[in-house]
């Protein structure tokens, strides 16, 4: 049986059961996408967050929430300290300092693809000077989220035919990224693996306030310790 809903931030979730036994597993996923971001998107910024630090209205602060909050422990402020050194002056323009600190991850941390389970924290890909895409975007989220700003990580494709781009295995490849929310432009996209802004290249699947509630697929399963044998993911892009 499959059903539909939304979660709490409005991601389509299907949740399937099954009745029966079964030795195998596929699921299919087909969408129609239609790429129409600009490749340099000028931001309408209200004229009240120009200027850093500004304060969110009441409601953007409530409504925020947890978004605003960090969600990895830094009992020495090293994360604090790391992301407060990109903050030149005071006042110093809001969307510079964005644009400083996601390429400030790709400056700091090199590129290393990751196949095993997990993320590491804000501090362990400091420490490490490495990690994949869902490291850098966590680590950029972490860091904006030290400055104040309100800011979800965001699952998805990396739509990039030329293979020119970090995190780019096949035309299509999963990726991570990160959304900082500015009051007037709304949510800005900033993929600090490569250093961009804007989403022209990247194709938003799920968005959350932390990269594991973006799992594409979770679930669970009754059965023997060996009866989980192997997956495979394959994506298939046609123009």
């Amino acid at each position: 049986m499959l059903t539909w809903a939304h979660d709490v931030f409005g991601n389509a979730v299907a949740v399937a059961n099954f009745a029966g036994m079964t030795d195998m597993l596929a699921i299919d996923s087909v969408a129609n996408i239609s790429l129409n971001t600009a490749d340099w998107p000028i931001f309408a910024i209200a004229a009240s967050a120009i200027s850093y630090p500004f304060r969110y209205s009441a409601d953007e602060w409530t409504d925020l929430g947890a978004l605003t909050t960090a969600q990895y422990p830094d009992p020495a402020e090293r994360l604090q300290n790391w992301a407060t050194g990109f903050v030149r002056s005071n006042p110093t323009d809001t969307l510079s300092l964005l644009k400083d600190l996601n390429a400030g991850v790709a400056q700091r941390i090199q590129y290393q693809s990751r196949e095993v389970e997990g993320t590491q924290s804000p501090t362990e890909t400091l420490d490490r000077g490495w990690g994949s895409c869902r490291d850098f975007a966590v680590l950029f989220a972490e860091a904006a989220r030290k400055l104040g700003f309100g800011t979800r990580v965001v699952s998805g494709y990396l739509h990039d035919p030329n293979h020119d781009l970090l995190g780019s295995a096949e035309a299509g490849s999963t990726h991570a990224w990160g959304e900082v929310f500015v009051p007037g432009a709304g949510w800005i996209t900033f993929d600090p693996t490569n250093r961009s802004v804007g989403g022209r290249n990247l194709i938003p699947v799920a968005v959350g306030r932390d990269i594991s509630q973006c799992t594409p697929v979770t679930g669970s399963f009754f059965g023997g310790g060996d009866s989980f044998l192997s997956m495979d993911v394959a994506v298939s892009v046609t123009s």
